[in-house]
């Protein structure tokens, strides 16, 4: 029997942490903000006309975007729910938005800020009564689930633009990896139904698991949520609940991004939208710069100009949007964070005993 590689609480959250604080990152970080200001200066007639562009919003449309965006954010929250929930432990809704928020807030203040926000997420649901190895499972889970549900949104994007823009590039690539991705998944399906498969496939899961502590840990973690999904809620027809608020939550996103351009009374690129939508998060994902500062903007301009709008209404959809997904989430979240943290020191925190 294989054994377990040393350990103790923590070790799910503290290598991230560490990784995040390498000083490259912040090199990186200044390098590139520092490059989005250059462009900002050379641009900034059309930065001037995309500001006034902005004053002519239509504030009810602007409200319209701000509920999307929440959407988005208490499906994600409802995503971890469901997957504690899965796992045995039961979290609020609203607590559980209330760390999606603080979650969202610190990933979006440092390079690397994905890092700390796990970890800060990990240590809260700790207190709030939740086993070290489901919390990791969470948080592992979940983001597998985002990761997968964002490359539909880029399948889908680049099939509908078609041979436009950039995307068309990327679509052979893209296809041919989202069938590649299909075909492995129906064989390891039809395979599993072999009893020797199922054992030969769990021996190698966890032999690759004691080359690395980290890996091991993950290992543990969703081999032990699998587990209890498997037990009380058998077959696959459970996991589409899970799948769908992954999806949603990037969905309600691009309903953002969507309606902050029809609050300003352009016409949508619906053509490209998704695609540039798709490009752009994966880009804002490397978290380069604290909350993708810089790589977010200039990516999303640049693709929204070759599909179809003006510069100046580029760089206006942008910012708007920017504003409502981040800027204004920033003080929210610091502020839920602050809450759930004075809670915890009080020793109150919220479990949850109710739908």
């Amino acid at each position: 029997m294989v054994g377990r590689p040393g350990g103790h609480e923590g070790d799910l959250t503290r290598a991230p942490v560490r990784a995040a604080v390498r000083p490259w990152w912040w090199v990186v970080a200044a390098v590139l903000v520092a490059l989005a200001v250059a462009v900002a200066v050379t641009r900034r007639h059309e930065l001037v006309s995309a500001v006034r562009l902005i004053g002519e919003v239509r504030p009810y449309r602007l409200l319209v975007a701000a509920v999307c965006e929440a959407a988005s954010l208490l499906c994600l929250a409802a995503l971890q729910r469901w997957l504690l929930r899965a796992g045995g432990a039961r979290v609020r809704l609203r607590a559980m938005a209330a760390l999606v928020l603080a979650g969202n807030a610190i990933a979006g203040a440092l390079p690397g800020g994905a890092a700390f926000a796990a970890a800060w997420v990990f240590r809260r649901l700790r207190r709030r009564g939740v086993e070290q190895v489901l919390a990791g499972a969470v948080l592992a889970g979940a983001g597998t689930l985002s990761a997968l549900s964002l490359f539909v949104l880029l399948v889908a994007g680049v099939l509908v633009a078609g041979s436009s823009g950039p995307a068309s590039g990327l679509r052979g690539a893209v296809v041919a990896l989202a069938v590649a991705a299909l075909v492995v998944a129906g064989v390891a399906v039809g395979l599993s139904r072999f009893p020797r498969v199922r054992r030969r496939a769990w021996r190698g899961w966890r032999r690759l698991g004691l080359r690395s502590r980290r890996l091991w840990d993950v290992e543990q973690a969703l081999s032990r949520l699998g587990r209890h999904v498997r037990a009380t809620r058998p077959g696959p027809r459970p996991w589409l609940r899970p799948a769908a608020l992954a999806v949603l939550n990037w969905g309600f996103d691009l309903a953002c991004l969507v309606t902050c351009v029809w609050s300003l009374g352009i016409g949508v690129p619906w053509h490209g939208i998704l695609a540039a939508y798709a490009l752009t998060q994966f880009a804002g994902s490397l978290r380069l710069t604290p909350g993708g500062l810089g790589v977010v903007e200039t990516s999303l301009t640049a693709l929204l100009v070759v599909y179809g709008l003006s510069t100046e209404q580029a760089i206006a959809v942008t910012l708007l949007y920017r504003v409502v997904s981040y800027w204004a989430l920033q003080p929210v979240g610091w502020a839920c964070g602050l809450g759930l943290t004075l809670a915890d020191r009080r020793g109150t925190p919220e479990s949850d005993h109710a739908a």
